[in-house]
């Protein structure tokens, strides 16, 4: 059994790892997009804050961890990991359940594929659809944040995914 928390910027490419990593594992995927976007869906526009959305989807995504978790499930977390505790949850919840950690980032360093990516792809009410400075997106990518004392693999997500799927399946199986 693992817990795979998956990282990288809005378009890197995180969703199509994560449906691949579950097609060939059996694992469960947690996707923030969608927890968000069902709540943003629920309460209406302008009902909330974007922030205040934020912070109980990720709650709820948690809750969600936890349980697949605890009925000996392996899951797949699809969501930038922006904050150290975040990383921390994924460490903490994978000792308490005796489980493999697994942390991988999609990395995909340059600004106007991320961008032609976030504008063409069908998108959820959650997501953004493009990035306004390329300032702030290598602030991002720069500064994600990665657990200490475990193996990381970072994967360059500019690539075909069937060029690393194999590398990140074998990770995950170590």
């Amino acid at each position: 059994m693992f817990f795979v928390q998956l990282s990288g910027f809005p378009g890197s490419g995180k969703s199509t790892l994560s449906r691949q990593i579950a097609k060939r594992t059996g694992a469960v995927i947690v996707d923030h997009d969608i927890v968000k976007s069902a709540l943003l869906h629920s309460i209406g526009d302008g009902l909330i804050d974007a922030k205040l959305a934020g912070k109980i989807s990720y709650n709820i995504d948690w809750s969600l961890v936890e349980f697949h978790l605890s009925q000996g499930q392996s899951v797949v977390f699809d969501s930038p990991c922006l904050y150290q505790e975040m990383v921390d949850k994924g460490v903490n919840l994978s000792e308490k359940y005796n489980v493999k950690y697994k942390y991988i980032e999609c990395y995909l360093d340059d600004f106007h594929e991320v961008n032609k990516r976030l504008k063409n792809r069908v998108r959820l009410v959650s997501q953004i659809c493009g990035i306004n400075s390329e300032e702030d997106f290598k602030y991002t990518i720069e500064n994600s944040k990665k657990p200490t004392g475990y193996q990381c693999l970072v994967v360059d997500t500019n690539r075909p995914l069937e060029s690393y799927i194999n590398q990140v399946i074998s990770y995950i199986n170590k």
